[in-house]
């Protein structure tokens, strides 16, 4: 007995400006995630400290990859750029 599934909606493939507005708001993201663990770790205490500086880690190794994909498409980042992700990141 063989089974058909069907697709019930269509997926839609993102265009080229939308992936680069998500590299970009995850670029701002890991920025802001590196930020607080940074704020973490000058006040963590015991084997807190091995984490947070994990976290550091983690963040960084992250950013530093999301920023040579960014370079590597050409995408420059402005303040115009950025407030309209802001707005963007506010609707959604």
């Amino acid at each position: 007995m063989e089974e058909e599934y069907y697709k019930e909606t269509s997926i839609t493939e993102k265009n080229e400006e939308e992936k680069n507005n998500e590299l970009i708001q995850s670029i701002l993201k890991t920025r802001e995630n590196l930020k607080q663990a940074h704020k973490n770790f000058e006040f963590a205490e015991d084997e807190l400290i091995d984490y947070y500086s994990y976290n550091i880690k983690a963040n960084q190794a992250k950013l530093d990859y999301l920023i040579k994909l960014a370079k590597s498409k050409e995408l420059v980042m402005d303040i115009e750029t950025q407030t309209k992700l802001d707005i963007i990141k506010e609707v959604s």
